[in-house]
């Protein structure tokens, strides 16, 4: 039997759905190819010249080696040879209190420099960051294990490093971990509250055999959730997309449950599944009358925007913002669509993100140009073009999640390769997950 997003391939003649993904999954790829530091394995944030280097996206660059490797975009001793590089590079970077060093406790500044990774922007030490970062390295060491030096070699660096990192420092005292600190300044006043991408962070730092955070850390940090009912959907509350997707690039949440879960009768995959739901509705709704928002055309969630600036259009007053965490459905709302965002929801609504990827080739092909995907564009701002306004460059956050949700939609491989880590299931266990695969 012919799908439905089958037909529309065959009645327009484009390619199938899964060609169709493996260009646009490689083109995501080939970013971590390019906005590379061979000389210490940084990734850089951006394509923007001049863009520092984001530990996140090294994270993500980390976890998408695998990738390459089991796609034939990368030779596995390449694949290697970058990762420990990168390995090499954390391990020996300086760890200190100072302003200039690369990290402290074992955490990392959030933004290094590419050349020297010196901490830039007078950043803070990134709590999340370093957990995404932490993660790209546990998911290299899930998958070089062969007996080669190099391989040796990346499997004991990603596990010293991990082992470095002191979260229960990064407690301060409270219930929660805090978002950051700063060597002038301390911690940052202000915690990981509220449902977030942090389940990761919690997961690896409750499994540390080292520095593990505090028994009552994670259920401190549930208890500040927030349950909603939105257009008639109970789910556990986050406005930007982005946040019911990043932990679950590394961590298959199918049938695992928390005691929160529990109580609720849901999962965090099935939460996710009703998040992009309520963006394809809200999006349906259009509730501010934004040009090209259908159930088809969605994706609101941390992105570029145009600038903060105000703009007349059809006699109304519209407001834009640069980048920012978008959300529905309670905004902030510009217009600006993440083009990326479908793909990287592709595990919780397969045939949705396939039919929003080939309506946005559709409707706008400036957007989709080179198969790689802008970090935002908006179409209600006409006068940037046809397409409207676009962003500049590419972010490697957006290409990294990309990947990686595309390839565990497709192979399931860094889910099946983090249920190797023991530290994962460790943490998930600590924190009180029971079922799915654990």
């Amino acid at each position: 039997m012919i799908s439905p997003i089958d037909s529309i391939a065959a009645d327009e003649n484009v390619e199938t759905d899964d060609a169709l993904l493996d260009r646009f999954q490689h083109a995501a790829f080939s970013y971590f190819v390019e906005s590379f530091n061979p000389a210490n394995g940084l990734s850089a944030d951006t394509t923007r010249p001049d863009a520092p280097a984001s530990i996140a996206v090294v994270g993500f660059a980390l976890s998408a080696y695998p990738v390459g490797v089991e796609r034939g975009w990368m030779a596995r001793e390449e694949a290697a040879a970058r990762a420990l590089t990168t390995l090499r590079f954390f391990w020996n970077a300086p760890q200190n209190d100072g302003p200039e060093a690369t990290g402290h406790k074992g955490f990392f500044y959030h933004f290094l420099d590419m050349a020297t990774g010196a901490r830039v922007w007078r950043c803070e030490l990134s709590m999340i960051d370093t957990a995404l970062l932490v993660a790209g390295m546990l998911t290299a060491a899930a998958y070089f294990t062969r007996d080669t030096p190099a391989e040796e070699e990346i499997r004991a660096l990603a596990d010293a490093i991990y082992r470095r990192v002191d979260w229960r420092w990064a407690q301060a005292g409270q219930a929660t971990v805090r978002q950051g600190w700063k060597p002038t300044s301390g911690f940052l006043h202000y915690g990981w509250e509220g449902y977030s991408e942090a389940i990761l962070l919690y997961a690896l730092g409750l499994a540390s055999p080292t520095h593990p955070l505090s028994d009552a850390s994670y259920t401190a940090w549930t208890e500040t959730y927030q349950w909603e009912n939105i257009y008639e959907q109970d789910l556990l509350y986050a406005g930007p997309l982005f946040i019911h997707l990043y932990s679950h690039a590394w961590i298959d949440f199918a049938g695992l449950r928390d005691a929160f879960m529990r109580e609720k009768r849901s999962d965090y995959f099935e939460n996710s599944r009703r998040a992009v739901w309520i963006q394809r509705e809200y999006a349906k709704r259009n509730p501010y009358g934004y040009l090209g928002y259908d159930e088809n055309s969605w994706g609101l969630t941390a992105n570029d925007g145009p600038g903060f600036r105000t703009v007349r259009i059809d006699g109304r007053k519209r407001r834009f913002f640069s980048y920012a965490a978008r959300g529905v459905p309670y905004g902030p709302d510009d217009g600006t669509l993440a083009p990326w965002a479908p793909l990287a929801a592709l595990p919780f609504a397969p045939a949705p993100a396939i039919l929003a990827l080939r309506r946005l080739c559709a409707r706008h092909p400036r957007v989709v140009e080179g198969s790689r995907l802008p970090s935002g564009f908006n179409p209600t701002l006409a006068e940037a073009g046809p397409d409207g306004w676009i962003s500049e460059g590419y972010f490697g956050l957006d290409q990294g999640i990309v990947v990686m949700m595309a390839e565990n939609h497709r192979s399931g491989l860094i889910w099946r390769l983090m249920r190797r880590c023991p530290y994962l299931g460790q943490g998930l266990r600590r924190a009180e997950f029971r079922g799915g695969w654990l």
